[in-house]
C-alpha cells in the first residue's frame, strides 16, 4: 500500500514536471512562431521538412491533421515561397512537398533561435544526462498516441 502511494507521488510529479517543462518550450516555440508570421503547425512542417521530403498525406498522419487541412497550410507556405510541389520520384501519380532554398535558410534560423531560447535548460545538464534524457523522452513519445 504505502508502495502504491510513493509510486503514485512519483508518478504525479513527474506528470508535473513534464507538463511545467511543456509549457515553457511550447510558450517559447509560440513566440518564435509568432515573430516569424508562421502558425505552431507552419513551424512543425518547417521541421519535418528540414531534412527531407514527404507526400502531403505522410505529412498530414504524421500531425494529425486531415490531409485537407494540410493541403491548405501547404498552399500558404508554397505562396511564401518556403515550401514546393515536387513529382514524387517513386509514384509518378503522387506529389511531395520540401522545402525551398528559402525555406530551409529560415528553417536554419528557426532552428538556431530554438537552440538559443532553449539553451539555458539544455546547458544544466552535462552531455551524457542530455543523452539520457533524450533517449527517455523518445521512448515516452513513443509509447504514446502519435
Amino acid at each position: 500500500m504505502a508502495d502504491d502511494a510513493h509510486r503514485e507521488a512519483d508518478d504525479d510529479a513527474l506528470i508535473d514536471a513534464l507538463v511545467q517543462f511543456s509549457y515553457r518550450a511550447m510558450g517559447v516555440l509560440s513566440r518564435i512562431a509568432a515573430e516569424n508570421d508562421l502558425s505552431l503547425t507552419q513551424l512543425r512542417v518547417l521541421g519535418i521538412l528540414r531534412d527531407r521530403q514527404l507526400r502531403i498525406t505522410a505529412i498530414a498522419d504524421y500531425l494529425g491533421l486531415e490531409k485537407s487541412t494540410l493541403s491548405g497550410l501547404v498552399d500558404r507556405a508554397e505562396k511564401r515561397g518556403l515550401v514546393e510541389r515536387t513529382p514524387s520520384v517513386s509514384d509518378r501519380r503522387a506529389v511531395e512537398v520540401r522545402l525551398t532554398a528559402r525555406g530551409q535558410e529560415l528553417g536554419a534560423q528557426l532552428t538556431a533561435q530554438l537552440r538559443r531560447e532553449l539553451a539555458p535548460y539544455t546547458s544544466t545538464l552535462g552531455a551524457p544526462e542530455q543523452r539520457h534524457v533524450r533517449i527517455l523522452v523518445e521512448r515516452m513519445l513513443g509509447a504514446g498516441p502519435q
